[in-house]
Formats: C-alpha cells, sequence, structure tokens
C-alpha cells in the first residue's frame, strides 16, 4: 500500500510517497481502508521540526481519517468489519489503509460525504472541548482566534449554539472576514494589524470579553488576557502563531481577575468518557443536519500531500485540507 513519510525535516518537498506492507491491527485496534484524511497544522509543524517538542524520524504525518473498517485485531471490541467510521490522532494517517485506535473512533452517516466527515475527528471534537473548558454562559462575548481555521469556524458556531450572546472572530488576513461573518461570527479583526486589541475593546464598549479562545498564541496570547473582563476565561489549545516558542505568563498577569486554562483533545477525552459520548453523537448529529457547517477548502489527492501542506502553511485556508486515496 502507499504512505506519505519524510526522512529529514523541512519543507512540504521532504515529503515522500513509500510502497510499504498493509499493516496488522493489534489488541484494541482496527484496519480501515481510507476513505479521506483530514490534515492538521500541527503535521506541518512537526514536518518542519518548529514544535515545542521533540519531532522524530522518520515522520509519518498523522491525522483524521474517514474509512470502512476491514479487520479487528485480537480481543478488540468495535464496529463490525463494513462499518463506516472516523478516526482521529491516527499515526500514519496519510496512507490507503490505517491502524486505529478502537476508543477513537465514530460510526458514520452514510449521508455525510468522507471529506465534510473528517471533521468529527479532532476538529470538531477540539472546538466541543475548547467550548466545555471555556464555561461559555448565555450571553457571553467570545474571541475566537483564527476564526477561519478548520477548528476556528466550528468553534465559532458551535459557540452561537450553545449560547453565545456575541462571537468576534480574528483572522489573518481581510480576505477571510466574510467567511467567517458567514459562518457565526459576528464582527471579524485582522490580529496581525498593530493596533487589533483597541478594535476589540471598541467593539465591546470598552468592557472586553467574557472569553478568549487562543489556538495562535505567540503575541497574541498576552495581548488577549487585557481583553478579558473580571471572572474572564482564557482557553489555551495551540499554537499557530508561536514560532516555536511558548508563551510564558507571570502570575501578575492575571491580577485583573481573570483565568488561564489550557485543554487538549485526549485530556478532555479522558476527563468524563460519558459525557464526550454524548458530545460526539450530538456532533454527529449536528453535522449530518446542517446545522454545523464544515468548509472543506480543497480536497487533494494523496500523492498531493506536499501540496496540501503547502496550502495550511500560507494561511489561505478556509476550513479543512483533505487528502483522498
Amino acid at each position: 500500500m502507499r504512505l506519505i513519510t519524510y526522512r529529514e525535516h523541512g519543507s512540504p518537498d521532504v515529503l515522500r510517497l513509500e510502497e510499504v506492507p498493509v499493516p496488522t491491527p493489534g489488541p484494541g485496534r482496527l484496519l480501515l481502508r481510507t476513505e479521506a484524511v483530514g490534515v492538521n497544522f500541527i503535521e506541518t509543524r512537526l514536518r518542519g521540526n518548529t514544535t515545542p517538542f521533540p519531532s522524530p524520524l522518520p515522520g509519518r504525518p498523522g491525522g483524521d481519517v474517514v474509512g470502512r473498517v476491514e479487520a479487528l485485531g485480537p480481543d478488540t471490541d468495535g464496529p463490525a468489519p463494513g462499518t463506516r467510521v472516523v478516526a482521529y490522532g491516527v499515526p500514519a494517517a496519510y496512507a490507503d489503509q490505517v491502524v486505529v485506535d478502537a476508543g477513537r473512533v465514530l460510526v458514520v452517516p452514510e449521508t455525510i460525504d468522507a471529506a465534510t466527515a473528517t471533521a468529527l475527528g479532532s476538529t470538531a471534537q477540539t472546538a466541543w472541548s475548547v467550548l466545555d473548558a471555556a464555561r461559555i454562559a448565555k450571553g457571553d462575548t467570545v474571541l475566537v482566534h483564527a476564526a477561519a481555521g478548520a477548528i476556528g469556524h466550528l468553534v465559532t458556531q458551535l459557540a452561537k449554539l450553545r449560547g453565545a450572546g456575541r462571537v468576534i472572530g480574528t483572522v489573518g488576513s481581510p480576505a477571510k472576514a466574510d467567511f467567517v461573518r458567514a459562518h457565526g461570527a459576528d464582527e471579524v479583526v485582522d490580529y496581525r494589524q498593530a493596533h487589533w486589541a483597541d478594535e476589540v475593546r471598541e467593539l465591546t464598549g470598552g468592557q472586553g470579553v467574557d472569553v478568549v479562545l487562543d489556538s495562535v498564541e505567540g503575541a497574541v496570547f498576552k495581548v488577549g488576557l487585557t481583553l478579558l473582563r473580571p471572572y474572564g476565561r482564557l482557553v489555551y489549545y495551540g499554537f499557530a502563531g508561536a514560532g516555536g516558542e511558548v508563551a510564558k505568563v507571570a502570575m501578575t498577569d492575571l491580577l485583573g481577575l481573570t483565568y488561564v486554562v489550557g485543554t487538549s483533545l485526549d485530556a478532555w477525552a479522558q476527563a468524563d468518557p460519558a459525557h464526550v459520548a454524548d458530545a460526539r453523537a450530538e456532533l454527529v448529529r449536528l453535522v449530518a443536519s446542517g446545522e454545523l457547517r464544515v468548509a472543506v477548502h480543497t480536497t487533494l489527492p494523496l500523492t498531493e500531500a506536499a501540496e496540501a501542506h503547502r496550502i495550511i502553511e500560507s494561511r489561505s485556508q478556509l476550513g479543512r485540507v483533505v487528502l483522498v486515496p
């Protein structure tokens, strides 16, 4: 079968197509025949070796995989062969067949196309987990960074569905503003402009926001803290703009009666499995009904994985970038 890998760090050009044996699922794992792979931003950082943590070689990019179950490993409870599922956190995901953890799969209705269904993996679940961590209350004003991204355009919609009164989306270029408004934002601000924080203050009448959802970090992190109202919450869940540097916060930065909480998909999934099961079922329902709209920027053949990474690194995508075998 075909697999995308890299044996050195660098530009998207280091990605290579290799022929490898079909993997065998072990206990607690499933073998899937791939229909579509959602490409995640973190994989571009791992490939380029610009994450705050090690990126070992050889690299096999991971992602969100939609496919049909072909086989179950020994002593594995899971969907029967032939069942259509999506799995998140799949290692060696850019491939014709993949092995996935049985605990990381959701059954996907036939009515949802494969590219759209990739969002039911990490992106939609991350969006839900971020809003759980934020303790969204009815009427809250929420600032969503990177609101045009694969997670951002989902978290913007979900914030509204969960009762937020006003959502302000930030973007890295003015060209994304209309897209962000079309996916639920009431106002849009370009966070690459020097005075973007003043614009947020003006939009809120000088009051600031109840919640900041930060997947960018870097220069916007501490500024986000200054935009919080008393008892405001900043949820940190990514470092798209950090350039390999992790933001540091002094305790004195929190003296405005504000909270900072970090979250990850795995931490959320393990904290309350019953709640997570309900959330996943609701996400499937919302996507199937069209109440949660998944934007697919482009769908490319597996052989064009390098182009998928270039699109993501250019910061030009609106929603998901997807690979298909």
